[in-house]
């Protein structure tokens, strides 16, 4: 697919006045979003769980996971998001893409809407 990156807003769902902006590396591939703690932490969000996730190259880590309103374009959506440690890549996954309305143009490279369906 190749990669493409993207600035959105995030919003602790508990509180729209703590936001922030940052951009994210757009990962089809990733069920999960994974911001960086500092900046979930300063945005007052909180982990629900922690669990076990499979990273690129096959091992296996433990996360916290919490949630948080992502923005893009206007749009807003809910969607669940990792904790990213120091070494994590900060990405914009498939869920909160799909949640959003977007997928990826593979000839642009970029963020398109797409139809959202109720079935």
């Amino acid at each position: 697919m190749g990669f493409a990156n993207v600035k959105v807003r995030l919003h602790n769902p508990a509180d729209l006045t703590k936001s922030d902006e940052i951009s994210l590396l757009v990962d089809t591939g990733a069920i999960f979003s994974s911001v960086p703690r500092p900046i979930l932490e300063k945005l007052g969000v909180r982990p629900i769980e922690r669990r076990r996730l499979r990273v690129y190259g096959g091992a296996m880590v433990e996360r916290d996971i919490g949630g948080l309103i992502f923005e893009y374009r206007g749009k807003r959506a809910v969607a669940p998001v990792i904790f990213g440690e120091t070494k994590d890549t900060p990405v914009l996954g498939a869920t909160a893409l799909e949640a959003l309305g977007y997928q990826v143009d593979s000839a642009t490279k970029k963020l398109k809407p797409t139809e959202l369906l109720m079935i």
